[in-house]
């Protein structure tokens, strides 16, 4: 492994310019650059389990897999092509880019410890640049709505959980906070799809996902909202989705 001096920094618009880009059979345009320690055929087979439904609403965006990415803001992105320990405390786990008239999302690949956590933070990013670019079904929307007004225990994430806190605060009598609500549903949605591509592209444990600062949502209810999102984006050929309670001993 280089030391951080030894390691050149490249603009991210360069790297952008200069790597390959490839698009998968979805049609989710991607590349890799340096040494980002997965093989081609890993890299292809996280990026296809994209559904086709969902990778075509996302055509002027561009994944890019380098070891990190550095950058306070989208004017000083740069790209390290190897790791450091140095680096790697200023890198960030994405950073989008704005280039021409596309959007690219630079993945440091090196933050992850495991091919579980590196398809959860490209799918979770991919869930919400479909949600930026067409929004919530309103059928999803009744069904998450319904479950938290029948007070089902947890959420999918913190930023869903904290905006279904206020969006129910019952302190404030009949009135909804609509922009919490709204929140709400963008949140668990796109919290919904990425664990659901996350099932097609490899086998994990629901646990896994849980952090601390919130309690996970119930599995009956995160399968309901699961099965109601295959049916409007079912897998590509050669995934499968299934769904999979083990037995108390």
């Amino acid at each position: 492994m280089a030391g951080a001096a030894q390691i050149p920094l490249f603009p991210a618009a360069k790297v952008a310019q200069e790597a390959a880009v490839r698009q998968a059979e979805n049609g989710l345009c991607y590349a890799s650059f340096g040494e980002i320690h997965l093989t081609q055929e890993e890299l292809e087979h996280i990026v296809q389990a994209v559904p086709a439904v969902i990778a075509a609403a996302l055509r002027q965006r561009a994944w890019y897999f380098v070891p990190l990415a550095i950058g306070e803001s989208d004017e000083t992105v740069v790209v390290a092509p190897d790791y450091s320990v140095d680096l790697g405390d200023r890198a960030i786990c994405h950073r989008n880019v704005r280039l021409g008239g596309a959007e690219c999302i630079f993945i440091s690949t090196r933050l992850m410890q495991d091919r579980f956590a590196l398809a959860f933070e490209f799918l979770i990013n991919v869930g919400h640049q479909f949600v930026d670019a067409v929004g919530v079904p309103q059928s999803f929307a009744d069904l998450v709505w319904s479950q938290a007004q029948s007070d089902v225990r947890g959420e999918t994430s913190h930023d869903a959980w904290e905006s279904r806190r206020r969006a129910t605060d019952r302190s404030r009598g009949n009135e909804i906070d609509e922009k919490a609500r709204s929140s709400y549903f963008e949140s668990a949605f796109a919290d919904a799809l990425a664990i659901y591509m996350l099932s097609l592209t490899i086998d994990f444990d629901y646990a896994d996902l849980r952090e601390r600062e919130y309690p996970l949502l119930a599995a009956p209810a995160l399968a309901e909202r699961l099965r109601h999102i295959t049916e409007q984006f079912p897998p590509n050929p050669g995934y499968e989705f299934e769904i999979r309670y083990r037995r108390r001993v």
